[in-house]
């Protein structure tokens, strides 16, 4: 398991982490959200040794990550960084030597690892001449070209169209079912929710929520339900302690204390056939912003040292 313990950083006299703690489990795949400027690349690039904490501690399996232990740790960065001019096989094959692999399983772990990404009849050409999306799929080749025990990806699904995202997913999911930690962060809200098993939200540099992806669904809430009768249900808007989201004919959202809807059930039973009756849970963007909402105005600023935008990005993203 790889641990976050009360992780501080600043710059030049501005604290952009805060006490930041969270934990990511092997075998797991992890999403690590928030707005541009929340924090995450920071977070990320003092767990991978490149940033130093100003105070706090990452662990893996327990013991404090050294120069030694990140050997073992595959990182894809949002920026790509890979060489435009040089073929893709032979890059994947370079960047295996220079973990310690021999010439020939270099190039075997390289032309594996294009098989299982759906680039085989690309090894040969020059990274500048794939799209944009194939050459996401080198960099995250790149990354897990050592077989790492910890695979941390920043925005590893920008630009990737859907049967992309499959492709990365499936490989992604084999390295976490192997036994590895993998984190990753992005702001697309829809892919994560579909695609995660644990959540970490961040905000402002701190830590606004965590915890499995249906464990957050249930804490956060709000005690809404779907209503769906054969017959007219516009009745429900008289009932007290109801307050209604929406209403047509037969089928009602609303919201209410747990005793007020089993009530609004059995008076639905009494007047006919009910065809559905369910709580509704939110998603990850209701969820999301009602953390966000948790962060004063005038922190949802530039936490990192480049240009941000607030988080209200990320809810236009998912409005998109």
């Amino acid at each position: 398991m790889l641990e976050l313990d009360s992780v501080c950083r600043s710059y030049s006299g501005r604290q952009v982490l805060h006490d930041v703690s969270f934990s990511a489990r092997r075998g797991r795949l992890t999403g690590f959200v928030g707005g541009n400027g929340a924090g995450k690349t920071t977070t990320m690039r003092i767990t991978l040794g490149v940033l130093d904490a100003d105070s706090g501690t990452v662990r893996l399996d327990g013991t404090p990550v050294s120069p030694a232990s990140r050997v073992r740790f595959g990182y894809m960065p949002e920026e790509r960084g890979l060489y435009p001019k040089m073929r893709v096989a032979e890059q994947l094959s370079y960047l295996a030597r220079l973990h310690g692999f021999d010439r020939h399983e270099a190039r075997r772990r390289a032309e594996a690892l294009l098989a299982r990404l759906d680039l085989s009849e690309r090894g040969d050409d020059p990274l500048e001449s794939l799209s944009l999306g194939n050459q996401q799929r080198v960099q995250i080749a790149a990354a897990l070209i050592h077989d790492p025990d910890v695979l941390i990806l920043d925005e590893p699904f920008s630009g990737l169209d859907p049967m992309a995202v499959e492709v990365v997913l499936s490989v992604l999911t084999e390295q976490a079912e192997a036994g590895a930690v993998v984190l990753f962060s992005s702001h697309q809200l829809d892919v994560v929710e579909r695609l995660c098993d644990d959540l970490v939200i961040i905000g402002a540099g701190r830590i606004l929520a965590e915890g499995g992806r249906e464990e957050l669904r249930e804490r956060h809430g709000t005690r809404r339900y779907e209503l769906v009768t054969e017959d007219d249900a516009g009745w429900v808007r008289d009932v007290p302690d109801v307050e209604i989201d929406e209403s047509a004919a037969g089928r009602v959202l609303f919201r209410a204390g747990a005793e007020t809807a089993q009530q609004v059930l059995q008076r639905a039973a009494q007047q006919g056939p009910v065809l559905r009756f369910t709580p509704l849970l939110p998603s990850l963007s209701e969820i999301f912003k009602d953390v966000a909402a948790q962060v004063d105005a005038t922190q949802v600023d530039a936490t990192e040292p480049r240009t941000e935008q607030s988080t209200h990005h990320l809810e236009k993203e998912v409005a998109r």
